[in-house]
């Protein structure tokens, strides 16, 4: 077993419209994890300090998801868990707001265990274990693997992740309100069922995604980016959703949509182009009387690494 361990994971951002529970890419917004084991009990299983975006936090350490992945992965070598776990962790991650700040943290935790206990766990291990304990695939996968991927469940149960290329012309750009969603409240305004003409459609523009995604093809990137599998359920969740995709769109990016299940919102959008329409999605907003901040990614952001 290792002193202490610290490790980096990144943030993400899920669906991109039609890529619904299926598409994840890494975004440059980091957790940051530092963990130990104590020699002496300290009066529970954890000690926890949180900072940064994790400050507003106010979950029983127990309970934290940065102990719960570290626990997970315990559980998995088979190893025993050490009985007092020291873990210090910031963050930049923007918390309930569609940037996978809990797959980061559930990351966090069970690759700070698998480094700190010298645990026998492949990347493949952590996302299957990880996805058990956060249920997001999507972003669990990114956090990772880093870049874009493709993550579909197989038929007997298990996970395949599969990279996916972004082309250079590309430019993610984010556009994060000041406030929140909780994913629970924008899982529940979805159907149990959609009719089969619109399966249909979803499947057609979730193609497009791909292939727009790949080639820079800014017809089938609008395609893609419309989504009508989730993203009508949910829009009137976010206040000034329709605003500030129409700002996105007049600025010049091909298309916006909700990153994860928002509130944050994400516009693909020439290089050129990605400042201009970060600054118009925030200008929407704030004419709504709502404060926001933008940024973009210039290129792919990496998975975890163990620094």
């Amino acid at each position: 077993m290792r002193a202490s361990v610290t490790v980096r994971v990144p943030g993400s951002t899920s669906n991109l419209g039609a890529g619904f529970d299926c598409i994840g890419v890494a975004v440059e917004r980091w957790l940051t994890l530092t963990a130990r084991a104590a020699e002496q009990p300290a009066g529970g299983p954890v000690t926890l300090e949180r900072r940064g975006t994790l400050s507003t936090l106010t979950a029983a350490p127990e309970h934290d998801l940065l102990y719960r992945g570290f626990v997970q992965a315990c559980r998995a070598a088979r190893r025993a868990v050490p009985p007092t776990v020291v873990l210090s962790a910031e963050s930049s991650i923007p918390v309930a707001r569609g940037l996978g700040s809990s797959a980061a943290a559930a990351v966090a935790g069970a690759v700070a265990a698998t480094a700190l206990l010298e645990l026998d766990l492949s990347k493949d291990a952590l996302t299957t274990l990880c996805t058990e304990l956060e249920s997001h695939p999507d972003n669990v996968a990114p956090a990772i693997y880093g870049g874009a991927n493709l993550v579909l469940r197989e038929p007997w149960g298990g996970l395949s992740v599969t990279p996916l290329p972004i082309h250079a012309s590309l430019a993610l750009v984010f556009a994060v309100p000041d406030f929140t969603l909780e994913t629970t409240q924008a899982r529940a305004v979805l159907p149990q069922t959609v009719p089969h003409a619109r399966a249909v459609e979803a499947a057609a523009r979730s193609a497009a995604l791909v292939h727009g995604l790949a080639h820079g093809e800014p017809r089938l990137l609008a395609s893609g980016l419309d989504d009508v599998l989730h993203v009508p359920y949910r829009r009137s969740l976010v206040r000034g959703y329709d605003a500030v995709v129409m700002a996105a769109r007049a600025a010049g990016a091909f298309g916006a949509t909700l990153s994860g299940s928002g509130p944050t919102l994400v516009a693909v959008a020439p290089h050129p182009h990605a400042g201009t329409v970060g600054e118009g999605m925030v200008r929407a907003w704030r004419s709504l009387g709502v404060v926001a901040e933008s940024f973009h990614l210039a290129g792919p952001v990496a998975g975890y690494e163990v620094v």
